[in-house]
């Protein structure tokens, strides 16, 4: 007993050292690591040094004000010029890759968004969003991801948030530390600085694809069922009126210029936006945009200005970008006098939060309307709802096509057409589900069948898609 307990006793000095050497290897890893990122941080801050420096040198070598006629590869050999003679001048070697790339992006910081440019040139990325001058997401397929972009300070940050909202004849300082404005693709820029961004300026891009996204490839991608895609072609076609309602980052905008595709060419379209970001591909379209006020606080167009604006322009149908405040009223004026296939977007979490927004939305003007009149306009204004969802999974769904059928009292009535059914979840923590009809059929089925458009007594059986 005793020979055992002592060999147990020996053998725990031989523990503690190897649990020591597994310390001590353990440190020596953390201890190379850490200096590996330190080392990466040194190399990354030079790189970012060296081409502040030749873009400094590069704008005072350069005529800005005839940039946008000298050609793009003679300004290349400028540029490439420019560095081999600062790279002499500093004794400092370059592989031709690296050579190459900072040349890339000194070509970016002069034609366009400097560090950003990569991000908007990736077909994969949705949102880019700048959180500091240090610190860049990307989202890509409805997941948030960190990337190595970055700005090298606040100032060069300042730059480009500049040069952005420039272009559209706006602009973001102390007095007026925010603003909205679009890049001429039409991406929605969102831009905040200092005093109200406490750790520096931020910058939100929500990109639009360069090729408009239609109702067909959002029912390959499980959007949408072939049936609720018919149904709303019908609708826009038999000039019904349309509110899209969903989150932030649902997809409203997209399905209202994939929807929009469905009105006739000869029709007169007048679109209203805070940014100009629809895409509609009908020739005879007139675009109307808000404008801030100026520094002195004059001069600010609002969308109600631009509502009643539109009401004068012979409108065929009018498209607001999203209601947001007091042309929710001027909206349903017109929707309620002869302005039928209007569309617009609200910020709503169902079909009827949506109905409530813009019931709110009315109410804040200050006119005293009674409830009940404000229901009315809304029940025989507003058609259909359609409400979109971003899931967990981060796919955008359409969750509900719902048709207003009137009032019972002082309630607005609704009954869905169509609705996506969640099911669970999947192995890899993708929502499950299907789209089905509830077999009730329109109460508009008969507006259709006037319009020319009949979908037929069996889409709306009920029915998984």
């Amino acid at each position: 007993m005793f020979k055992q307990f002592g060999k147990s006793d020996t053998s725990k000095p031989a523990a503690n050292v190897v649990g020591m050497d597994a310390a001590s290897a353990a440190s020596k890893v953390t201890s190379n690591a850490l200096r590996s990122l330190a080392s990466n941080d040194k190399e990354l801050k030079d790189r970012l040094d060296l081409k502040s420096r030749l873009h400094e040198a590069l704008l005072e070598r350069l005529n800005l004000s005839v940039i946008d006629k000298v050609a793009t590869d003679e300004l290349r050999r400028e540029v490439a010029s420019l560095v081999q003679t600062v790279l002499a001048e500093e004794k400092r070697p370059m592989r031709t890759e690296d050579f190459k790339l900072i040349v890339d992006e000194l070509m970016d910081e002069v034609l366009g968004y400097g560090p950003l440019e990569p991000l908007l040139a990736d077909p994969t990325i949705n949102d880019i969003l700048v959180n500091s001058h240090a610190s860049v997401y990307v989202e890509r397929f409805g997941v948030l991801e960190r990337t190595n972009v970055r700005f090298r300070d606040e100032r060069h940050l300042l730059r480009i948030i500049d040069k952005i909202v420039s272009q559209i004849g706006r602009r973001v300082d102390e007095s007026q530390p925010w603003v909205d404005a679009r890049l001429p693709d039409g991406s929605r820029v969102n831009a905040i600085i200092r005093p109200c961004a406490i750790d520096g300026p931020s910058l939100s891009i929500r990109k639009f694809s360069k090729k408009p996204l239609l109702l067909e490839k959002m029912i390959e991608l499980n959007s949408i069922s072939e049936e609720a895609a018919a149904l709303l072609r019908a609708l826009v076609e038999a000039r019904m009126n349309i509110l899209i309602s969903g989150g932030t980052g649902s997809g409203k905008t997209t399905l209202l210029n994939a929807m929009s595709r469905s009105i006739n060419e000869a029709e007169r379209i007048v679109t209203i936006e805070d940014a100009a970001e629809l895409q509609l591909q009908q020739e005879h379209v007139v675009r109307l945009e808000t404008r801030p006020p100026s520094p002195n606080g004059t001069g600010a167009i609002f969308q109600r200005d631009l509502v009643k604006n539109a009401l004068r322009m012979r409108p065929d149908r009018i498209i607001v970008g999203e209601v947001r405040g007091a042309e929710t009223f001027d909206m349903l004026q017109a929707m309620n006098t002869g302005h039928d296939g209007s569309m617009t977007t609200v910020h709503a979490n169902t079909a009827r939060d949506a109905l409530s927004r813009v019931e709110q939305m009315v109410s804040m003007l200050g006119l005293d309307l009674p409830l009940s009149a404000i229901r009315s306009q809304i029940a025989s204004g507003i058609n259909v709802i359609v409400q979109l969802n971003r899931l967990s999974d981060g796919n955008r769904k359409v969750m509900s096509v719902s048709e207003i059928t009137g009032m019972e009292g002082e309630t607005i009535t609704m009954q869905d057409i169509f609705v996506f059914k969640k099911e669970g979840k999947g192995e890899n923590g993708e929502v499950l589900g299907r789209f089905m009809a509830t077999g009730m059929r329109p109460k508009c089925a008969e507006q259709l069948l006037a319009a020319g458009v009949d979908l037929g007594q069996t889409n709306f059986l009920t029915r998984g898609a």
